[in-house]
């Protein structure tokens, strides 16, 4: 009876997550398409206006029009508040509200909250919230404050703030928007720059149970599993992301011929942490090796942390399922870390995700195949590029996102809202199953595996 009051609840959620992106989502849409939010004589399709307001709002920043030229600054805007309130959460500003007006919070929210951050126990949500709240604004003002110590003298006091403001939020957020007209192209020398924003693209991906937990740990002294984990597999994944970029890359040839040493250790770390679904790139991501652009595929579907602005299938996921091949190679029963057994349901739930995952992509990278025109000189990877980067809510492209057609966009539009929302989330919500417990447990038998 508890499970099915679970699961039962959950469908609700599932549910009301889903209709509240879809109204962030809708709202946007209006506000992009009033008049001011591009300049006079500019008209822009509906499904475009629709493009962007998703790719906002799901933190993603695939665009089928220049952001820096194409809209205003109203319309700027909008796409900044998409990208924050679709980074933390509605949730966390409908608490926010609710704080603000003094109102107390309905235990139906506090489920919602504790679901939707990936809380254990409900007693977390107030104190969740405040990390939340309290870390977006330290990181984004900080970062805001140390881009305008370089943006500043480089644009004036106006404009200088202006781009450190919304660098530092879309840095922070991973949203990969940006208001340059080409990404951080243009910085791809001043290494200050790259530094600051690898900081805040880290933070942002890590989550905010995370840094609960490492600022804790002064007085509990200890880390939870899921924080070990996730730091285990993201330094990992940066590390060996790194080296192998060095080694596809080698000597960066797409860098000016003159860079320091340096600097192009910074362009190839910079280049494996924006994968992380950050989408900042500070090189054409056309003219990358081979071997580098499946590198970033790789860290494209692997994405960030739970509970953090990040997309893909997660560092957590990753690394359960690293230790489940490394435990069963060995001939272990139990998966196990830091002295710690994993629980069957974790690797079930990883396993399933895993395979949903591949499922979705399959069937957008063959629809796409059959609907998108592939230039000379690409292959599927100028398809499945696209597909990995919205479901990791990533942004980069190999240039598909501009030259989409109508279907594409939709397509591309939906990777986008399962990547942001969960595809758990998703998929229970635009079911109509009904939980049952079943009564009967057949015989066991085993089948061929390998």
């Amino acid at each position: 009876m508890k499970q099915l009051t679970h699961l039962k609840f959950f469908d609700t959620l599932s549910k009301k997550m889903v209709a509240g992106f879809v109204a962030l989502i809708i709202i946007g849409t209006i506000l992009l398409s009033l008049p001011w939010a591009t300049p006079i004589n500019v008209h822009t399709p509906l499904i475009d206006v629709l493009f962007t307001a998703a790719s906002a709002t799901c933190i993603t920043g695939l665009t089928v029009v220049n952001t820096a030229e194409h809209w205003t600054t109203f319309g700027q805007l909008v796409i900044l508040g998409l990208s924050e309130i679709g980074a933390l959460g509605y949730m966390t500003f409908a608490v926010l509200l609710f704080n603000i007006m003094r109102r107390q919070i309905g235990l139906s929210t506090q489920l919602m909250v504790k679901e939707s951050l990936n809380l254990e126990n409900l007693n977390d949500t107030k104190s969740v919230m405040k990390y939340v709240v309290g870390l977006s604004l330290l990181f984004q003002l900080g970062g805001m404050g140390l881009l305008a110590v370089d943006f500043v003298p480089r644009f004036g006091w106006t404009h200088g703030l202006y781009v450190s403001m919304y660098h530092a939020v879309m840095s922070f957020c991973n949203a990969g928007f940006d208001v340059f007209g080409n990404s951080l192209m243009s910085f791809r020398g001043d290494s200050y720059v790259l530094i600051v924003t690898m900081i805040l693209i880290v933070a942002g991906g890590l989550g905010f149970l995370v840094w609960r937990d490492i600022l804790l740990y002064h007085t509990r002294k200890r880390l939870t599993l899921n924080s070990k984990l996730t730091l285990l597999t993201t330094i990992s994944l940066f590390v060996i992301g790194f080296v192998l970029l060095l080694v596809t890359e080698r000597n960066l040839r797409l860098l000016p011929t003159g860079t320091s040493w340096f600097n192009r250790t910074i362009n190839t770390l910079f280049l494996s942490v924006t994968p992380r679904t950050a989408g900042l790139i500070t090189m054409p991501t056309q003219q990358l090796q081979a071997g580098s652009l499946f590198v970033i595929m790789i860290l494209m579907f692997v994405g960030g942390t739970p509970g953090s602005t990040a997309g893909g299938i997660k560092t957590t996921t990753f690394g359960l399922l690293m230790f489940q091949s490394i435990a069963q190679l060995r001939g272990r029963q139990d998966v196990t870390y830091s002295h710690r057994r994993f629980s069957q349901e974790n690797t079930n739930r990883a396993l399933l995700l895993i395979f949903l995952a591949s499922i979705v992509l399959t069937v957008a990278t063959l629809i796409l195949t059959q609907t998108e025109h592939i230039p000379n000189g690409f292959g599927l990877e100028y398809v499945l590029f696209e597909v990995l980067s919205a479901f990791g809510t990533v942004g980069l492209s190999l240039g598909l996102t501009m030259h989409l057609t109508i279907i594409g966009k939709i397509i591309i539009i939906l990777l986008m809202f399962i990547g942001r929302v969960g595809i758990f989330t998703s998929l229970y919500a635009l079911s109509k199953r009904q939980a049952k417990v079943s009564l009967i447990r057949y015989p066991e038998e085993n089948i061929l595996i390998g």
